[in-house]
């Protein structure tokens, strides 16, 4: 599709994924070949990009570098487990010389407090990425270091499917720790309602198995980065119900913005009811001979060969500049939005990429046209943010709602649209940085006065850092209570508090 290879190249955009961490004083690291002696023979352990011992070097860059270059953490060793109990004996090795360590799995979080991370251990899980569908074919167990593509092919060769995140070169259980969202949520629910149980090394460095019957399980679904290394998962799988999937791609310019998104409103989400097999997502970015951004509205429909166009025919009516139907397969929606594993957006380029999160309950249109005149301002031109780009996912609810309220800690099923700013820039110093960070904010305020609340309710894998433990985990005494009390119980040393801290 011609409009998705012209925005690969100029803009890069990922769903993100989540760490575990801890934060002590720096002490005096001790030989690590200790640590390798108590691993299995497949495992390894890297210091300062040297391999300790073993011939079997993973190559140290591609394990250790970011998505984003925007406070990164700046471990001094990597452990690549290769079995569950490498992961329980590092943990343990790491508390009793009281070194911080922090678990890489598609490394494409990019909350600026993992910068708070400034030397211990990194904890590669890419070896940890087994799949086994159960005989019954109704669960999976899922590696924690399993890639979502991964999963996604495994499942579509046996017939099955699940809910996963939509760009297919992050993790699946990063998302998914954070609540995660994904193409299919409006049949099954979030990826965390997928979790039936879940293997968890803790900080002590005991593992426990946990699921409907531990007070933990609930933490783990939307909080989870908080309380220890997943291991494995099993999750709810099911049957392939559809084979076929359209899409209709629609390319307008700046000045009709407020119009689409009206008509999202009114043709699509229709006040929280969007049908189950309907998407909207849009992007909105730069390319050559146009005077400022371009809005690019994809309507994506589930089990069909052309959108219908009840959906898209409102659309057409307002004059985009393009129009490009496609159908393909659950497998092709990712590369239809530019998110596939290998487009230019999955690639670890070296720039700076911090997102500032909003959800929202519907399209405020004049906040929108509002926006958009701030973006433009912001992306003209010579500006170092030019390759920015803005993000609008709307997906399908209903499987969402389905599920209790009070069942996770993820806070914001009553939201129908997760947005955010990419401001995308080559790192350039701290200038540049707070430049951002100024930009992005503002930027997400338009959307939130637009939304008329009090409360920035943000999505924790596209945080930015500054959101806050009542942004990423909901405003509610009771929900804050609740985290406190079963972090206190769990970590009370707060081992794991460099990615979105609860406290």
């Amino acid at each position: 599709m011609r409009w998705i290879q012209v925005f690969a190249t100029v803009v890069g955009v990922v769903t993100a994924t989540a760490s575990n961490s801890l934060y002590l004083p720096r002490q005096q690291e001790p030989d690590y070949s200790q640590l390798l002696d108590q691993l299995s023979e497949e495992a390894e352990v890297l210091v300062n990009s040297t391999l300790v011992t073993r011939d079997l070097a993973s190559d140290y860059q591609l394990i250790t570098n970011r998505w984003s270059q925007l406070e990164t953490p700046r471990p001094t060793v990597v452990v690549v487990p290769a079995r569950e109990s490498d992961v329980v004996v590092t943990i343990k090795f790491a508390a009793l010389f009281d070194i911080p360590f922090l678990v890489y799995n598609g490394m494409h979080g990019s909350v600026t407090t993992l910068g708070r991370m400034d030397f211990g251990i990194e904890i590669y899980m890419g070896k940890l990425d087994n799949i086994q569908i159960a005989a019954d074919g109704k669960t999976a167990a899922v590696g924690g270091g399993t890639n979502a593509k991964k999963l996604i092919d495994a499942l579509w060769a046996a017939g099955k499917q699940t809910v996963t995140g939509t760009c297919e070169c992050v993790s699946y259980l990063g998302p998914a720790l954070g609540g995660g969202h994904g193409w299919l949520q409006g049949r099954y629910g979030l990826m965390a309602d997928q979790f039936v149980s879940l293997n968890v090394v803790l900080a002590d460095g005991s593992l426990r198995t946990v699921n409907a019957n531990s007070d933990l399980f609930w933490a783990m679904k939307g909080a989870g980065h908080n309380f220890g290394v997943v291991t494995s998962a099993t999750i709810k799988i099911f049957p392939r119900v559809y084979t076929t999937w359209a899409i209709e791609t629609l390319m307008f310019t700046g000045d009709k913005v407020a119009a689409v998104y009206q008509a999202a409103n009114t043709y699509l989400l229709r006040n929280g009811t969007q049908p189950v097999d309907v998407i909207n997502w849009s992007y909105w970015f730069n390319i050559p001979g146009f005077d400022g951004p371009v809005v690019a509205f994809y309507i994506i429909q589930e089990g069909v060969s052309t959108v219908n166009p009840a959906y898209t025919q409102p659309f057409r009516d307002l004059g985009p500049f393009s129009i490009e139907p496609a159908t393909g397969t659950y497998r092709d929606v990712s590369a239809w939005v530019g998110i596939n594993l290998d487009a230019p957006p999955c690639q670890k380029a070296g720039l700076s990429n911090p997102r500032f999160p909003v959800y929202l309950e519907r399209y405020n249109a004049t906040a929108q046209a509002e926006l958009y005149a701030l973006f433009k301002t912001i992306t003209a031109g010579t500006s170092p943010f030019a390759n920015s780009l803005f993000m609008f996912e709307g997906y399908s609810m209903q499987g969402v709602k389905a599920v209790a309220d009070t069942s996770a800690a993820y806070a914001y099923r009553g939201d129908n649209l997760l947005t955010a700013p990419l401001l995308q820039y080559t790192p350039a110093g701290a200038t540049r940085d707070a430049q951002a960070k100024e930009y992005g904010n503002q930027l997400r305020q338009v959307l939130h006065r637009g939304s008329g609340r009090s409360q920035v309710h943000a999505y924790v894998n596209y945080a930015y850092g500054d959101e806050g433990a009542k942004g990423w985990y909901g405003a509610d005494a009771w929900r804050q209570d609740k985290l406190k009390a079963l972090k206190n119980k769990y970590d009370p040393n707060r081992r794991f508090s460099f990615y979105a801290p609860i406290a």
